[in-house]
C-alpha cells in the first residue's frame, strides 16, 4: 500500500517550516497585544519585552540556521531547557489569554459592561503570566525526567494459550539528542532491562542528529537485552539526518530493523509474528514508503500478528491487513493535556492509550522521550511501556 499521496514533498516539507515560524510569530504578537501593551510600564520597557517575546517565539529559526537543524538543535542541554521553559511560558500564556478573551466575548452577550471588564482585566493577565511561567517550569522537569514504567495487559487475537503472559517492552520517541544524552538513555536501558522482557521493540524516532553527533548518546542502546531480541523501525526523525547511515549504525547496536518486513518468533515452539513498516516521511527522501501488505506478505492467516508503526494513522488499513495489535508513538500523547486535542485531530483521532480498531487493538504510547525543540509535558507523562500479552481465552476485560 503506497502512502505517497499523503506524504509531503521536500517543497511541502520546507513550507511546513515556514508555516511553523509564522504561527509562532503570530502567537507572540497576540501576547504582545493582549498582555504587554496594557502593562503599566514605560514605552521602552514594553518595547524591550516585546522584542524578547518575538525572539523566544522564533528561537527555532536561529537554532535551525546556525546551531544544527530544526530537528536537532546542537546547543547545551541547559540552554535547551531554558529556551523550552521560555517558549512554553509564551504558549501557555497565549492559551490562558485566549480563554479569558473568549470568555469576555461570551460575557458580552449577557452584559456588555461585564464583558468589557473581563476583556481589560489586568490582574487576570498578570496572574495568567505567573501561572504560565510556573507550569512551564514543571513541564520542562516532566519532559526530561526518567520515565516511569506503564504496564498493560492486551488480548492478542490468535495468540496461543501457551504464550499467555508473554511480555514485551515498547520504547518509542527516545529522541537521543543534546537534551536527552547518553546518561538519560542509559537510565532508560537499565530500567528496561530490569523488567526482564521477552521482547523489546522501539517504534521510531530513536535519534535527533547525525551519526557523528549522536554516536556516544545511542551507545547505551547496545546493552538492551531480551530473550527473543530487540527490534526497531524508523520514525520521521530518522529521515531528517543521514537515514542511510543510521540503518547500519542501528544494526551495529544490535537493533534488528523491520523495514516493511516481518519475522516469525517461536517462543516455546509457538508462532508469533512481529512486523514493522517504514514512515511516510520516507517519500521526501526517496526512500521506501510504508507498505503493510509487503510487511505481512506470506504470513499465515492463523498466526498472531504484532505490527510496529511509528504513526498511529492508517490503523484501519493495518487492521484489515491482518494485524492484531499495532504499537505506535509519534504523538508524544499531545504533550500538554487540553491542547492534546489538536494532536489527536491531526492523527485520525489517535493520540494516547488504547483504541479498538475493527478487530485490532491499537496502543499509542506517550513516548519515552521527546523532541528537544519543545521539551514540555503537562498531564501527558513519558513512559516505558510493558505489554503483557493475553490469549483471548484467558484475557481479563480491559
Amino acid at each position: 500500500m503506497s502512502l505517497a499521496s499523503a506524504t509531503p514533498s521536500p517543497a511541502a516539507f520546507s513550507r511546513n517550516y515556514r508555516v511553523f515560524h509564522v504561527f509562532t510569530g503570530l502567537i507572540s504578537l497576540y501576547v504582545i497585544w493582549r498582555f504587554v501593551l496594557p502593562l503599566p510600564i514605560s514605552k521602552s520597557g514594553r518595547l524591550v519585552l516585546s522584542v524578547a517575546l518575538l525572539a523566544v517565539a522564533e528561537h527555532h529559526l536561529v537554532t535551525r540556521n546556525f546551531f544544527g537543524s530544526m530537528a536537532s538543535p546542537e546547543i547545551p542541554a541547559t540552554l535547551l531547557m531554558a529556551l523550552g521553559w521560555l517558549f512554553g511560558s509564551l504558549l501557555l500564556l497565549a492559551m490562558l489569554l485566549l480563554v479569558r478573551d473568549v470568555a469576555a466575548l461570551a460575557a458580552c452577550a449577557v452584559s456588555r459592561e461585564q464583558g468589557r471588564r473581563l476583556w481589560a482585566a489586568r490582574r487576570w493577565s498578570q496572574g495568567a503570566a505567573v501561572l504560565a511561567v510556573v507550569l512551564s517550569a514543571i513541564g520542562v522537569w516532566q519532559a526530561v525526567r526518567e520515565p516511569d514504567v506503564k504496564t498493560l495487559e492486551i488480548a492478542l487475537p490468535k495468540l496461543p494459550p501457551e504464550l499467555d503472559g508473554f511480555r514485551l517492552v515498547q520504547l518509542t520517541d527516545l529522541h537521543a539528542s543534546r537534551l536527552l544524552e547518553a546518561p538519560w538513555i542509559d537510565a532508560v536501558v537499565k530500567k528496561t532491562n530490569g523488567l526482564n522482557p521477552d521482547l523489546i521493540v522501539i517504534t521510531g524516532d530513536l535519534v535527533d542528529g547525525t551519526t557523528a553527533a549522536r554516536a556516544a548518546d545511542v551507545q547505551p542502546l547496545q546493552a538492551l537485552r531480551a530473550r527473543y531480541g530487540v527490534y526497531a523501525i524508523p520514525g520521521n526523525h530518522e529521515y531528517y539526518a543521514e537515514y542511510q547511515r543510521w540503518l547500519p549504525a542501528f544494526e551495529h547496536l544490535g537493533l534488528r530493523l523491520l523495514l516493511n518486513e516481518h519475522v516469525t518468533l517461536t517462543p516455546d515452539g509457538q508462532r508469533l509474528v512481529l512486523a514493522g513498516v517504514t514512515d511516510r516521511m520516507a517519500a521526501a527522501y526517496a526512500q521506501p514508503l510504508p507498505d503493510v501488505q509487503q510487511a505481512l506478505a506470506g504470513v499465515p492467516p492463523t498466526d498472531p500478528v504484532i505490527l510496529l508503526s511509528h504513526r498511529p494513522t492508517g490503523a484501519a488499513l493495518n487492521a484489515q491487513a491482518g494485524a492484531g495489535l499495532q504499537l505506535s508513538g509519534h504523538t508524544h500523547g499531545g504533550q500538554i493535556l487540553g491542547p492534546h486535542l489538536l494532536t489527536q485531530w491531526a492523527n485520525e483521532g489517535y493520540v494516547s492509550g488504547l483504541y479498538q480498531v475493527g478487530g485490532m487493538t491499537l496502543y499509542v504510547s506517550n513516548g519515552t522521550g521527546l523532541w528537544p525543540g519543545f521539551p514540555i509535558r503537562l498531564g501527558r507523562p513519558s513512559e516505558i511501556t510493558q505489554v503483557v500479552l493475553r490469549s483471548p481465552a484467558k484475557a481479563t476485560p480491559q
